[in-house]
């Protein structure tokens, strides 16, 4: 089994940030369905009463606007009432200017008063005009009023704080007798984690394996806080924001993770294993047998030319570990015990965990033995015992749970 190794943090799916908005001294908090004030790991729904702002300002402030909505609808009244008045003048003046303008100037009507019976015509239309025009003042002062009043409830309304979701609390950020002052950006006074049943890891991977990454691939993790446990995961999404620390670029993996047995609790720190490659009833080696490489003379005299025209193994030391990782190169060799001599064996290499590496070969079998050391051993009278470390060919090796 292949596989990448990175660190990260579990955290809540999704997080919502209830803040403030009005200013004002906070005096209670509200009680969770246990009857207990909210507080850190409280169980809260959507509604219930978070904290409480003292609201004696704001309650005067819609007992004010009560008053002025009332004081304009009295006004508006009256501008109809005396909007009706001026309509009632205009009539009768219409109707005398209409008699005025039959009669003409005469001897039954002088000049003047003709005159006269025209201008209170005049004036009385003029009238109506400004009459109709504080009725439309009055209606907008109205409606001036009441949307102040709507704003003033609002705002009493805001000094009880509640849940916007169902969740769990894991931060409360305000003590009972705090001032919060509400701003462009609204103070932070709680943090709610939605669902704490379903959880997610952001992992970070360097940016030579963000390659081998994708959506929907294996995980496996654990936490310190549960050792010898493993939890599972997959891949949920692949940031793009990179970021930079000490010239090491790295990128931000979300892993999924089931947390219906409660397990796992927020921002503990993770071990994750990516799961690249998964390979089963396979033969495995260990990869100290693939990067030993014997000197010259400890090979089988049939095998020393072919040794001699190209370096066998992973590495060109003699006996040393100094050689490239076995999963570099698809072609490897192994080394059999053959009395005080090795004889090479060609093989393929497939993936690797960094301590196991599958190989195929026809012929190769489990538990055929190979040799991953050299070690001084002291020979009695009569003794061929041979130098070389063996080690049995592993079978198909630990296989990923489900």
């Amino acid at each position: 089994m292949a596989s990448i190794s990175a660190t990260g943090t579990i955290q809540p799916e999704e997080v919502v940030d209830v803040g403030a908005q009005v200013a004002g001294k906070i005096v209670s908090f509200g009680l969770d369905k246990h009857g207990k004030p909210v507080d850190y790991g409280s169980e809260v729904e959507a509604g219930t009463v978070l904290a409480r702002i003292d609201d004696s300002l704001y309650a005067a402030d819609v007992a004010q606007a009560k008053a002025q909505v009332a004081q304009a609808k009295a006004n508006a009244q009256r501008a109809e009432a005396d909007l009706g008045q001026l309509k009632a003048k205009l009539f009768q003046a219409e109707r005398d200017w209409q008699r005025a303008k039959k009669l003409g100037p005469s001897d039954a009507l002088s000049q003047s008063d003709y005159d006269a019976a025209l201008s209170a015509y005049e004036v009385a239309k003029a009238n109506l005009s400004v009459g109709q025009a504080a009725v439309a003042q009055a209606k907008e002062a109205v409606a001036q009023a009441q949307a102040n009043l709507r704003r003033s409830m609002q705002n009493l309304d805001y000094c009880t704080i509640t849940s916007p979701v169902k969740g769990v609390i894991i931060d409360r950020r305000v003590n009972i007798g705090q001032t919060v002052v509400a701003s462009l950006n609204a103070p932070s006074l709680f943090l709610i984690a939605k669902d704490l049943k379903r959880l997610q890891v952001w992992a970070a991977v360097n940016e030579a394996d963000i390659g081998a990454i994708r959506p929907g691939q294996p995980v496996q993790f654990t936490v310190d806080a549960h050792p010898g446990v493993t939890f599972q995961g997959e891949v949920g999404k692949i940031r793009l924001n990179a970021t930079m620390t000490q010239n090491v670029v790295t990128y931000t993996v979300e892993v999924i993770t089931d947390n219906s047995d409660g397990r796992l609790i927020p921002y503990l720190t993770a071990n994750l294993r990516f799961i690249i490659a998964e390979r089963r009833e396979v033969l495995l080696v260990p990869n100290a047998a693939l990067r030993w490489t014997p000197a010259p003379e400890r090979i089988a005299p049939a095998y020393r030319t072919q040794a001699s025209g190209k370096k066998m193994g992973g590495g060109a030391g003699k006996g040393k570990d100094g050689a490239p990782s076995p999963a570099e190169a698809p072609q490897g060799t192994l080394w059999l015990a053959e009395g005080a001599y090795v004889r090479p064996l060609k093989v393929t290499r497939g993936v690797t965990d960094g301590a196991l590496t599958e190989v195929q070969g026809p012929d190769l079998k489990e538990g055929l033995q190979v040799v991953v050391a050299e070690a001084p051993v002291e020979k009695k009278t009569g003794d061929a015992a041979s130098p070389f470390t063996p080690k049995l060919f592993g079978g198909s090796g630990p296989r990923a749970p489900h």
